[in-house]
């Protein structure tokens, strides 16, 4: 199958202009051969979220795509699974626990690794969604920092589907304001902002998105 990922891609960047986040192609519906486009099309980094399917792909994917790429893991992680993410991801995006941030820790030093995580928050407060509210990321933040092999880069965020743009600027917005009040409390300072998919990236680069998680925008 054909994609016109480059057509889509271009479009993307120029609707979010002058902002130039990081686009991660996110490709759990997609192929190998999707991923390849996208890679050719210039993305080099890619999103995922069913662990075995994702690292079956990886390993068809040409060397240089591998060794050229980045790979985030941005679904639910599940502590059993944790070992397999640590050996074949750059970035976790979906650390919602305390005790999920140990085990990767664990699992990082096992094999000398440093992992980079991002703390997913879920300030709609959606009960069928993972992620910490607002006071816990507070609570829990400074006891992160003491672990060894992870590396906090950022923080992690979905908005709700079908979201009105106000609630989207009011929940993107806290997003922001959590991350520069989080590096405020605790003098550490927080890159990344992962938030904004295919339905709601316009609204999320203006609040400060730094990667975008899009899929269907790009391989449609």
């Amino acid at each position: 199958m054909q994609y016109s990922v480059k057509e889509n891609l271009i479009q993307i960047q120029e609707e979010i202009a002058p902002y130039k986040p990081n686009i991660i192609a996110v490709t759990k519906y997609f192929d190998e051969i999707a991923m390849i486009e996208a890679y050719n099309a210039g993305l080099r980094d890619f999103g995922e979220s069913r662990v075995i399917e994702a690292v079956e792909k990886i390993e068809k994917l040409p060397a240089e795509i591998r060794n050229n790429s980045k790979f985030h893991f941005i679904g639910h992680l599940q502590t059993n699974k944790v070992k397999k993410v640590v050996a074949n991801f750059d970035y976790i995006h979906s650390v919602d626990s305390l005790k999920l941030a140990q085990i990767i820790s664990e699992e990082a030093q096992k094999i000398g690794k440093v992992q980079n995580v991002l703390i997913q928050i879920n300030n709609a407060e959606e009960e069928q969604k993972f992620g910490l509210s607002k006071t816990e990321v507070f609570e829990i933040f400074p006891k992160m920092l003491e672990l060894p092999a992870i590396n906090i880069s950022g923080l992690m965020n979905m908005a709700p589907l079908g979201a009105q743009e106000s609630e989207l600027d009011n929940l993107f917005g806290e997003i922001a304001d959590i991350k520069s009040d989080l590096e405020k409390e605790f003098g550490y300072t927080l890159k990344e902002i992962s938030m904004g998919m295919s339905q709601d990236y316009a609204v999320a680069v203006r609040h400060g998105a730094t990667m975008l998680r899009i899929g269907r925008k790009l391989f449609k």
